[in-house]
């Protein structure tokens, strides 16, 4: 019964060309379901004929129209802004993460989509404070306390899901449920946006510190585990499971806290190179980054370079947060596998990384000097003014 059930389905995935919207999609087809592709871009992967690829922009009424209705269960994965140089564009930000949302809730009322899973973020609760063992009865990071634009409109857009859940679809033909899954930092073999970045850093050498205290432990979430959780969402949101997921949100992580830096030590010394032994306070790291944001602001327009790291990344990266999966066991049945990063390590190996050349160490030598000496020559160019503001003070003494 459950597979011919399965049968009838039709899933949208929005943003279901990204990794891990492509990985649900491959899982839920080979289930048996009908699956239409949303996206912006075109799928990188050979895709099956009969999954569908529709192009659209998010941030156009028409072009979700288009792509949701007739749809028995929409998957919400897109998203903008979540690290590196987009973290800082507010204008993309606010239109595809409260825009969009809007665009998709309205569109799946108005065509009758009876069931939504939103996929969310730890960060609709976590501002920088630690949480040991949080869970869904914590309350959203007042909106004005957020430190950056994309936690603020993911907090924004869940509200908004939520809140939609028991709406009548059009014409009286059902009610619509919904339902947030708040997953930690993504990983596995070809994930796109956090791993090759950092190999990238790794490689150039400029992995060459830690910082936070050993002990600050994080949360991170296998994609396959991913996958599972959000399958798990939507049968719960059916006659069936008695949509005991409606109108709810839940935390999804392996359940394992780690110190984020220890997470990435096999990948470190698996492709060859020598874990970091310098540990940095956060401060100063969230110092540099504070900087290293506040150029970016003033040049972006002429060079729109890709930052270290912004202030963001460090607390999500060096604060400890991590949260209970109780709710998401009892209610949806989710059970994480054990996970590590072997896969991981085996998929950049395979695509030519790893360290390879006999004079690396004097490279990596060189790369140490010229990080440290660009460090000093930014912190250098706010001496000029730090030095007219005190000489200022003390004209005004004198």
């Amino acid at each position: 019964v459950a597979m011919v059930k399965a049968q009838t389905d039709t899933f949208v995935i929005t943003g279901g060309c990204g990794y891990f919207g492509y990985r649900l999609a491959c899982s839920l087809h080979k289930k048996g379901a009908k699956i239409i592709l949303f996206d912006k871009i075109l799928p990188e992967e050979n895709v099956p004929e009969d999954i569908l690829s529709v192009q659209g922009d998010i941030r156009d009424y028409a072009d979700v129209v288009k792509a949701v209705a007739g749809a028995t269960c929409v998957f919400h994965i897109a998203s903008y802004g979540m690290s590196g140089k987009e973290q800082l564009n507010k204008h993309m930000i606010e239109e595809v993460n409260v825009r969009g949302t809007q665009n998709i809730l309205k569109a799946c009322i108005e065509h009758k989509v009876p069931r939504l899973v939103y996929t969310s973020t730890f960060n609709v609760v976590f501002g920088g404070q630690v949480i040991e063992n949080g869970d869904e009865s914590l309350p959203y990071l007042p909106l004005h306390l957020h430190p950056d634009h994309y936690s603020r409109t993911k907090a924004l857009a869940e509200m908004a899901v939520l809140k939609a859940n028991g709406t009548a679809l059009k014409d009286g033909s059902g009610v619509f449920r919904s339902c947030a899954l708040r997953p930690a930092g993504i990983y596995g073999p070809g994930e796109k946006r956090h791993l090759p970045r950092i190999v990238s850093y790794i490689e150039k050498g400029i992995f060459s510190f830690v910082y936070g205290e050993p002990s600050s432990l994080v949360e991170f979430v296998h994609v396959d585990n991913l996958v599972s959780a959000h399958e798990l969402a939507a049968k719960a949101l059916t006659a069936e499971r008695r949509y005991s997921a409606a109108g709810q949100p839940y935390f999804i992580s392996d359940g394992r806290p780690v110190n984020n830096f220890e997470f990435f030590r096999p990948l470190v010394e698996g492709l060859g190179y020598s874990f970091p032994k310098l540990r940095l306070p956060i401060s100063l790291v969230y110092f540099f980054a504070f900087l290293t944001e506040m150029i970016h602001s003033f040049i972006r327009h002429i060079y729109n370079f890709q930052p270290l790291l912004t202030r963001t990344e460090v607390y999500k990266t060096g604060v400890t947060h991590y949260f209970s999966m109780a709710k998401a066991k009892a209610e949806l049945g989710y059970e994480p596998e054990e996970h590590n990063l072997d896969e991981v390590i085996q998929w950049f190996r395979c695509r030519g990384h790893g360290k390879k050349s006999p004079n690396s160490f004097f490279c990596q030598f060189l790369v140490d000097i010229l990080f440290v000496a660009a460090l000093v020559a930014v912190a250098m160019s706010f001496l000029p003014l730090v030095g007219s503001c005190v000489l200022n003070g003390v004209k005004k003494i004198l």
